[in-house]
């Protein structure tokens, strides 16, 4: 790397901290969620960003931010980030992030954990899914030599099944939905010398997600659209997303903040319910439903509070989408030239129709059709 293109990354791992009741937790340590709650814990790192001129020459991944990641780039990297942006429309553009490694968006964040999990020195990784983290973390793990079981609930795509087996990780199926499958897994979690790769609970990996909004930023010329649209289940990307803006933001790269619109499936939306209600926090209990976004089919969310509190703060709001407006819109995308799966066409079929009343908008297309069954009609 040359002096023109030096960067600097933090000399030791930032602390952790509960951001419900302020409890600490070290750097090192194996907890993976706070000792008090038991909620999901933040990172203690408020980085700078580097100026668009600075970026020329860096190397073309994710890693090419290094300002903002809290660890240096590791070994284990697979060249994952700097997807391509193109035009659907002439105020809305996607992401096309199922062209990553693993052919979804959670190697922005995979890729973290497992650096981070290089660190440490772990004897196992364990991680839950319905299928694309999972799958992104028997990878990088695979790319790291680290013994790797992912827990995924019955009924998870079996080419999602098929790919993490290929990664080398042990597969555990969970009968009883995507929620069984967490507890399961948070169970192993304290077992000695295990290292909990949660997409959820560990801060790290929203680290990894943010550079999704640094990459549109990047690409954009130094700003960021109107709006910016995106599923949530978990709210992996939405959180990710609201750190980076706000990272921007502080540095004075960008004038404004964009709105953060949220879009879930109809058929399990939980914190759409809480929005319509001024909810801070979830209503009660989301009863599980069949719905093809399998993705983003949380009914509880541990990150919910959060979440709600992004999108209010930034002047965007929920969107919910049917299961018959996915399939239309997927062929509609296919039809396009991009064959995406359920979960990562829901942006699209939230604002294809003129939801944003003409404002400039980014939707992610997060995983590739290939993952999935065919889509209707095709």
């Amino acid at each position: 790397m040359t002096a023109e293109t030096r960067v600097t990354t933090p000399a030791a791992l930032p602390g952790r901290f509960c951001p419900t009741d302020g409890t600490r937790v070290p750097a090192r340590s194996p907890e993976w969620a706070c000792p008090l709650c038991r909620g999901p814990l933040d990172l203690d790192f408020s980085p700078t960003p580097a100026p668009l001129t600075a970026l020329t020459g860096r190397v073309n991944s994710l890693w090419r931010y290094a300002e903002c990641l809290p660890l240096p780039a590791p070994a284990v990297s697979l060249g994952e980030g700097r997807t391509p942006l193109v035009e659907l429309t002439g105020t809305v553009g996607a992401k096309l992030d199922f062209l990553m490694p693993t052919l979804s968006f959670k190697d922005r964040g995979a890729v973290v954990l497992a650096a981070l999990a290089g660190h440490l020195g772990p004897d196992r990784v364990i991680a839950d899914s319905s299928g694309n983290a999972g799958t992104a973390v028997a990878a990088y793990c695979a790319r790291a030599g680290l013994p790797c079981t992912v827990y995924v609930p019955a009924g998870t795509s079996p080419k999602k099944l098929e790919q993490i087996g290929a990664h080398g990780a042990r597969l555990e199926v969970v009968g009883g939905g995507r929620e069984s499958a967490a507890r399961a897994a948070r169970a192993a979690a304290d077992t000695p010398g295990t290292f909990y790769a949660s997409h959820v609970h560990n801060p790290y990996f929203l680290q990894g997600t943010k550079t999704y909004v640094h990459e549109l930023w990047e690409d954009l010329g130094g700003r960021l659209p109107d709006a910016l649209v995106v599923p949530v289940g978990n709210g992996t990307l939405l959180l990710g997303a609201a750190l980076a803006v706000r990272e921007l933001y502080a540095a004075g790269l960008i004038a404004k903040a964009p709105a953060l619109y949220a879009v879930q499936a109809a058929a399990v939306a939980p914190l759409a319910a809480a929005w319509r209600a001024r909810a801070d926090d979830l209503l009660g209990e989301t009863p599980a439903a069949a719905t093809s976004a399998e993705g983003i089919a949380i009914p509880r969310p541990p990150r919910a509070r959060q979440i709600l509190s992004a999108v209010r703060e930034s002047g965007g709001g929920f969107l919910t989408v049917t299961d018959e407006q996915i399939a239309a819109a997927r062929l509609d995308l296919a039809a396009r030239g991009l064959y995406v799966e359920p979960t990562g066409v829901a942006c699209w079929a939230a604002v294809r129709d003129g939801a944003l009343d003409g404002r400039t908008a980014v939707v992610p297309l997060c995983g590739a059709g290939a993952k999935t069954g065919a889509a209707a009609g095709s």
